[in-house]
């Protein structure tokens, strides 16, 4: 449909608007749909995740017909290599996140997401050789600090959170230097993860309890959701980076760790010790400073002007 606007950026930020706010609301719900889930082991869960991540990414996959974007991708040695690395922080990360929420540490794991965009900013500059601004600087400094504090007063649950945050940011650092799409991506890390989910899945059928899939029809439909729940969002994030600009993508998704934090206290009554809202306090301003900075660059650039 030819753009009716009079200003094609903005009609294509807000074209993607809507992918990129279901993103970011299914990632900030997550926790809720993991309740539901709660009986089944941590590792088991991840593995059936995996498990049924594979078909519905190849559904879609034929859906969009990305086909040939698939089989290059799996032609190429090198690709193959970097999805390897990254399927192994990817499954690292969901195992951390899905234990952290059944073991009532949400706000940790909010945390962790509030981290990631400024790791995100440290790994540009420390692998790709990327440019701060001052301001940039700033932000870092400041959740330098408030990841300090938690040393002190929350050092059980540091782990969860740091964990979290390099995870993720050292899988977007892999997959931003690989030639690859976010689905046929996806995929081919799901296909790399399937062998030892199937073994996972094994072992647990052979324990006394035996398989969390298989026993209970509604049990089952919630494992096979786990996949739909994995890929959609993706998707929808793949939509929304091609049609936004990055600073407004990059702010929406401080969405999804508030909804954590928010459903962290009032949901699941975890206590908040005053050094944790002493950390998020200063995290909260860390990415103030850092939102600033994005608006700021992206104003500048809009003025024909060159940001500070």
């Amino acid at each position: 449909m030819p753009e009716t606007s009079a200003n094609p950026a903005t009609s294509s930020s807000r074209s993607g608007l809507p992918a990129a706010l279901g993103a970011y609301l299914i990632w900030g719900f997550l926790p809720l749909y993991l309740i539901f889930v709660k009986s089944v082991p941590p590792v088991e869960f991840v593995g059936w995740r995996i498990i049924w991540t594979v078909p519905i990414c190849l559904l879609i996959v034929a859906f969009r017909k990305q086909g040939p974007e698939l089989r290059a991708a799996l032609g190429n040695m090198r690709v193959l290599l970097t999805l390897t690395a990254s399927a192994v922080l990817i499954g690292v990360n969901w195992l951390v996140y899905i234990w952290a929420v059944q073991d009532g540490h949400v706000l940790a794991a909010s945390l962790g997401y509030y981290i990631n965009p400024l790791v995100n900013v440290l790994l540009g500059t420390l692998v790709l050789g990327e440019k701060l601004s001052k301001r940039q600087w700033i932000a870092v400094i400041i959740a330098a600090i408030a990841v300090s504090l938690l040393l002190g007063g929350a050092l059980t649950t540091l782990w969860i959170s740091l964990t979290l945050a390099i995870s993720f940011g050292t899988y977007g650092l892999l997959r931003k230097q690989v030639a690859v799409g976010a689905l046929p991506g996806l995929t081919i890390e799901s296909a790399i993860l399937l062998l030892p989910a199937a073994a996972v899945a094994w072992y647990y059928a052979g324990t006394p309890q035996g398989p969390s899939f298989g026993q209970e029809l509604g049990l089952s439909l919630l494992l096979i959701l786990g996949g739909f729940v994995t890929a959609i969002p993706l998707l929808m994030f793949a939509i929304a980076a091609r049609r936004m600009d990055y600073s407004t993508l990059g702010f929406i998704q401080f969405l999804a760790p508030t909804i954590v934090f928010f459903l962290g206290i009032f949901v699941f009554g975890e206590e908040l010790k005053p050094v944790q809202l002493g950390c998020f306090i200063l995290i909260w301003t860390a990415l103030a400073v850092f939102v600033w900075d994005l608006l700021s660059k992206r104003n500048a650039r809009t003025k024909g002007n060159v940001p500070v």
